[in-house]
């Protein structure tokens, strides 16, 4: 039975992961249109650096996911060691993007149903984004929903079954729960519940690769497609 309350209960992680959600959606709201997503990016940010490195544990990084291939260790930082977590978790999720996002791209034609027809929009002006997604977007949410509130509530419910290599549990369905409450509360539409859905899939990298890089890079790489398919059907985006 999981404790709620103490340090390992959900109740902590929970309270705070209602506190994030109303900082970010009030910057979201109160910052100008131009400089929201930033703001809403290193709010995340900070709640994450206050929550779980901010602390005195010296393993906190590899606890919740987050030494990004040393980066974030008390160790001194490995080139090598770096340059080769980057290569496995962006192959890990390209793989994963193989195999989800032609899928991704019927559902996204059956649900939007466009008028115009397809016209590849100019790859350029996609990944003239990449850097910003990942950066702004996908990593910051990330480290705050897979890192630490996933890990917290895993600490809370333990995983009791596995799927296809990854421990998983109520932990990983209540932090999409509270990932799609997050994205509804900053813009009030019924579609930004979808989220709920990628948000499984995010939490099953985070708990198979033991950090949350490759999350981080297939959260990146869906919002990239999702701008693409719009672009290319005249949605905007």
């Amino acid at each position: 039975m999981a404790r709620t309350d103490g340090k390992n209960g959900p109740l902590r992680p929970l309270g705070a992961a209602f506190a994030t959600t109303a900082l970010v959606t009030a910057l979201s709201y109160g910052v100008p249109a131009e400089h929201a997503a930033s703001a809403v990016g290193l709010g995340f940010l900070a709640a994450t650096y206050f929550l779980t490195l901010r602390t005195n544990d010296p393993d906190a990084a590899r606890r919740y996911g987050l030494s990004l291939g040393g980066l974030l260790d008390v160790e001194p930082l490995s080139p090598a060691r770096l340059g080769k977590s980057a290569l496995q978790e962006l192959g890990v999720a390209l793989a994963v993007c193989a195999v989800v996002l032609p899928p991704f791209w019927i559902g996204y034609r059956l649900w939007w149903s466009p008028a115009e027809p397809f016209r590849a929009a100019s790859l350029a002006s996609v990944l003239n984004d990449a850097l910003g997604q990942f950066l702004v977007i996908a990593l910051p949410e990330e480290a705050f929903y897979r890192g630490y509130l996933q890990t917290s509530l895993d600490e809370a419910w333990p995983p009791r079954f596995r799927f296809l290599g990854a421990a998983l549990g109520p932990g990983v369905v209540v932090t999409s729960v509270v990932f799609a409450l997050g994205h509804l509360a900053t813009e009030l539409h019924p579609n930004r519940l979808a989220v709920f859905f990628p948000s499984l899939l995010f939490g099953y990298l985070r708990s198979r690769r033991g950090g949350i890089g490759a999350s981080a890079a297939f959260h990146a790489s869906c919002n990239l497609f999702a701008a693409f398919l719009a672009r290319s059907y005249g949605l905007g985006g």
